[in-house]
């Protein structure tokens, strides 16, 4: 599947070639009973960047993530997998902090807490897979170099009490199945990181930490599908 298409970054092409900011997204999936099911929000009209579409929670990546300690570390696996191919100089804190933007703005889009039981606790990251990474084209007026990250809904304290008002960046929250999922409006990246968690849940499972994760970015004229293996 190419994504040299504007739906990939949500916005028109642009002159000047900008540079991706860090992001995460968090895809977390609930299997107590029949078909598993996926939160997913749709954005508001009115922002500039994907608006209307159907999202997983995510966003850019803040300083203050890279400061956040966290109760429980990523699995080795994850970490290794964020460090690879990281771009500017790889650390650790800086792959830390994707995972905890990651949860963060679970919390700030959705209401709901991961790995904690109340917002002011240190975050426990172990149960995160890194599953994808996508970076968006050249000639958007937004870039980024998003991490998908995959996890089980019972790391959710709140999981059926959301913290949420309606008036986020995500609308309609809904815990969806694949088949609920597939009639909605979706950016391309997004239908691409659900076909290739489908054959996982297919099986009654989620992606292994150390599973390869897929990585796909431009280079020259061509969109690259390549993945990061430890």
């Amino acid at each position: 599947m190419s994504y040299d298409h504007p739906e990939f970054a949500g916005s028109l092409r642009h002159a000047k070639v900008l540079r991706p900011k860090d992001s995460a997204t968090l895809i977390l999936v609930r299997r107590q009973s029949g078909a598993p099911r996926i939160l997913m929000g749709q954005r508001a009209g009115g922002h500039a960047f994907m608006p209307n579409k159907y999202v997983f929670p995510g966003g850019r990546l803040d300083a203050g993530d890279c400061r956040v300690k966290p109760a429980r570390d990523l699995h080795p696996a994850t970490l290794a997998k964020l460090l690879a191919r990281m771009r500017g100089r790889p650390s650790e804190s800086r792959a830390r902090g994707l995972a905890h933007a990651a949860v963060r703005e679970t919390w700030e889009e959705a209401g709901l807490l991961f790995g904690r039981t109340k917002i002011a606790d240190a975050p426990d990251l172990s149960s995160l897979t890194l599953f994808m990474r996508a970076i968006t084209p050249p000639g958007r007026t937004r870039r980024f170099d998003s991490r998908f990250f995959v996890a089980d809904a019972e790391q959710l304290s709140n999981v059926d009490q959301p913290h949420h008002d309606g008036g986020g960046e995500l609308l309609t929250l809904s815990w969806l199945s694949l088949d609920e999922i597939a009639s909605l409006d979706l950016p391309l990246i997004t239908i691409d990181a659900l076909q290739r968690l489908k054959p996982f849940l297919d099986q009654g499972r989620l992606p292994a930490q150390d599973c390869p994760a897929s990585f796909q970015y431009h280079r020259g004229r061509n969109w690259i599908e390549d993945e990061i293996a430890i």
